[in-house]
């Protein structure tokens, strides 16, 4: 009986931007807000433009709304990633070892802030703050994988 195997790889363009700020610390954060900001904007742009597409009709107060969308939600899930990698590397200087208990520590860290920043019911914060270590740890664990 016949038999063939395919192989081969499939990789995503990397494009990295290094802004440096004189200090780690700076350079990472600014970064993860760079990054997690854009992927962010990106989102808010695909689903404006279906969302455009689907109604038929273009006008500028359209684009407006998609533009001022774009930059909230950049802005925002920039904040947040550049606060979580600022935080994972903050851990990972203080413990002085690099490990997946920081990116538990620093999502957990991540989690509180952003949820006492918009909420102030204790326990919405402490399950923020546990879904924040939940999901950055899964993310670390599957960052070891690949």
């Amino acid at each position: 009986m016949p038999w063939s195997r395919l192989s081969g790889s499939i990789s995503s363009p990397k494009v990295d931007v290094a802004i440096d700020m004189g200090n780690p610390f700076l350079n990472l954060t600014l970064d993860g807000f760079l990054k997690i900001g854009t992927v962010a904007a990106t989102r808010a742009a695909a689903e404006d433009t279906y969302h455009i597409l689907k109604k038929g009709s273009v006008s500028r107060h359209n684009f407006e709304d998609m533009l001022k969308k774009m930059c909230k939600e950049g802005a925002y899930w920039g904040a947040i990633g550049g606060l979580y990698v600022g935080t994972e590397y903050g851990v990972e200087r203080i413990r002085g070892t690099r490990d997946w208990k920081n990116a538990m520590i620093g999502g957990a860290m991540t989690g509180a802030i952003v949820s006492a920043a918009t909420n102030n019911k204790k326990d919405r914060i402490v399950m923020d703050a546990i879904t924040g270590a939940a999901v950055a740890t899964a993310a670390e664990f599957i960052n070891y994988l690949t």
